[in-house]
């Protein structure tokens, strides 16, 4: 994925519009899939996957073509999501002005939509206690265990993505990992076969 969107992209920016259509087929579950980890909803997330699509393509002309797409991809995605959720809209009032030196959303809390009931019925036990986990994660801890766990991203196309230094890229999920381990509290069961993200104590 990571070399077909590049190509993709630079088809794309060289002027071969037809190339978008295929960048949107390949990348649309992806972006849908960061994208409600983020903001938690799934009608608000299919808006933010679409908006980022149209930013991609009116940016067409200022991608480098020397360099890989997802992160560039990424940074467009992350920023409508944050630009979303710094308006206020499925947040609560407390979090709305937490940001941290970067102003980055620090810990929103999502106003929980909840599973529709046919996604709830096709959910296994351990998907729905991870899900769950997940959904007490502020969107900064949700967006990096995204990447590393679910998106299969280097740290260093993290770092790329997040514009941070990779050590940065380390602590952050060190982090996060434990706090997704402190969520899943008795859920945690070792000798369960649980398909969760790393939690071990070191990045």
């Amino acid at each position: 994925m990571h070399t077909e969107s590049s190509i993709l992209m630079t088809r794309l920016h060289g002027g071969d519009l037809r190339a978008f259509d295929s960048l949107f087929q390949l990348l649309r579950g992806r972006a849908y899939h960061i994208a409600y980890s983020m903001v938690g909803s799934r009608e608000d997330a299919m808006d933010l996957a679409q908006e980022t699509f149209m930013r991609v393509y009116k940016a067409r002309e200022s991608f480098d073509t020397s360099k890989p797409f997802l992160p560039w991809f990424h940074r467009i995605l992350r920023n409508t999501c944050f630009s979303f959720l710094r308006k206020g809209r499925r947040t609560r009032e407390r979090s709305i002005h937490q940001v941290d030196s970067n102003g980055d959303p620090l810990d929103f809390d999502i106003v929980d939509n909840g599973p529709d009931p046919s996604a709830h019925a096709s959910q296994t036990e351990t998907e729905r206690i991870y899900m769950e986990a997940m959904s007490k994660l502020s969107a900064r801890d949700r967006e990096i265990l995204t990447l590393r766990h679910q998106e299969d991203l280097s740290y260093k196309e993290i770092a790329e993505a997040l514009e941070i230094p990779e050590g940065t890229v380390m602590s952050r999920l060190f982090h996060a990992r434990r706090r997704m381990r402190d969520s899943l509290g008795p859920a945690l069961d070792p000798n369960r076969a649980m398909h969760v993200p790393e939690l071990e104590a070191t990045p």
